[in-house]
């Protein structure tokens, strides 16, 4: 008997330093990507499954289609659906708004539809200062609509843009939110999103900040590894090999300093454009575009994540999915396109987009290892 309580003790001991390692791994973001429009020639149903196909996990909705929700039903794929600026102010004024939205866009798919996230605007800020003050009521309004529903598993959040957001994006450490946004919008967002148990939503586009910053090194911005592609926080004595990185660490510091550090970031937006908006946009073409996306998926399925944050962010969004219709760009007839699939719904890259948070695969694990244990107990028993 005191053999088997031996053993036993033993067996207990192995798996628990096994559990306890695979508990502590970091979980690898969930990859999604963004639809903005889509071709009129390629069906709802066909996207759902060319998506489903791919197996990818995520897809983000800007004004979204009903009939592309109704298609993803009965589907594993994650939605985050936006609700359009235009509606902003009308969601703010009376609830029975929001409570119309979710009757069209929501209540009919839902939970056959995994709907997860409502951002109310996308890129509220930068779009129309005008919304500031009607940002969280209608983020609020849309949660309690929610609620009285009976629906409490969907999030409700809304989506800005690194750039103007913060004071500066480097080093990491010196980001703040800038004023008057922060006391107007940021920190009673952050408290509501802390309250809700809601994330923190940002689009983040090293194109963007590598054009206003001569001194980024191209490689730097494109995950291209070389020993002068890095830069250091001298505040923090950290190292960074990637803007998407220091970019991401930026939004942490900037919470941490609100006081709301904890809160999960998702990224709406990430990409490159594979072809320019001007003229001078020599950077933004179809080598560089891969070159990115690329590095951006091997890095984030390295589970590696920020030097600020080691479990990394929880969800990435690829922008976007398909190109703008031709006739949509400036005065010079330029358009600058994000897209990653072809209107046919073939790839513009070779991509592996498939991914799952680690967390799913570790809760997998721990069945296995679960019914292991039982055995192994009724083998000692016996």
């Amino acid at each position: 008997m005191a053999s088997i309580t031996q053993d036993f003790s033993l067996l207990f001991l192995v798996l628990l330093i096994i559990f306890t390692s695979i508990s502590s791994t970091t979980s690898t973001p969930i990859l999604g990507v963004t639809i903005h429009h889509h071709p009129q020639s390629t069906t709802p149903e066909h996207i759902a499954a060319a998506i489903t196909r791919r197996k990818i996990a995520a897809v983000r909705l800007i004004d979204p289609d009903p009939n592309l929700i109704r298609a993803f039903s009965y589907s594993s794929v994650s939605l985050l659906l936006s609700i359009p600026n235009t509606l902003v102010s009308s969601l703010a004024s009376n609830r029975s708004n929001a409570a119309v939205w979710l009757y069209t866009h929501v209540v009919p798919f839902y939970p056959r539809a995994n709907i997860s996230v409502i951002s109310v605007g996308s890129d509220v800020l930068s779009s129309s200062s005008d919304l500031a003050d009607d940002i969280l009521p209608a983020i609020r309004n849309v949660h309690v609509a929610l609620h009285e529903l009976g629906i409490r598993k969907i999030s409700v959040s809304t989506t800005f843009s690194l750039i103007p957001l913060l004071t500066s994006a480097f080093p990491p450490s010196s980001a703040e939110f800038e004023e008057p946004v922060n006391d107007v919008v940021v920190r009673p967002l952050l408290e509501f999103l802390d309250e809700a148990n809601s994330s923190f939503l940002v689009n983040i586009h090293p194109y963007d900040l590598y054009r206003l910053n001569y001194e980024i090194v191209l490689g730097f911005a494109l995950f291209q590894e070389s020993p002068y592609n890095f830069m250091d926080d001298s505040t923090t004595g950290v190292r960074y090999q990637n803007l998407f990185d220091t970019m991401i660490d930026a939004v942490l510091s900037a919470m941490a300093v609100a006081g709301h550090e904890n809160i999960p970031l998702i990224i709406t937006e990430t990409g490159w454009p594979s072809s320019p908006g001007t003229n001078e946009e020599n950077n933004a073409n179809q080598v560089f575009a891969e070159m990115y996306l690329k590095g951006l998926t091997k890095h984030l399925k390295s589970g590696v994540g920020t030097p600020l944050k080691k479990d990394g962010v929880s969800e990435v969004y690829i922008y976007e999915m398909f190109d703008r219709e031709r006739g949509q760009g400036n005065s010079s007839g330029l358009t600058r396109q994000w897209g990653i699939f072809y209107p046919n719904l073939t790839s513009k890259y070779e991509l592996d987009l498939s991914g799952s948070s680690r967390i799913s695969e570790s809760k997998g694990l721990l069945t296995i290892l679960s019914v292991c244990l039982m055995m192994a107990v009724l083998d000692l028993l016996v």
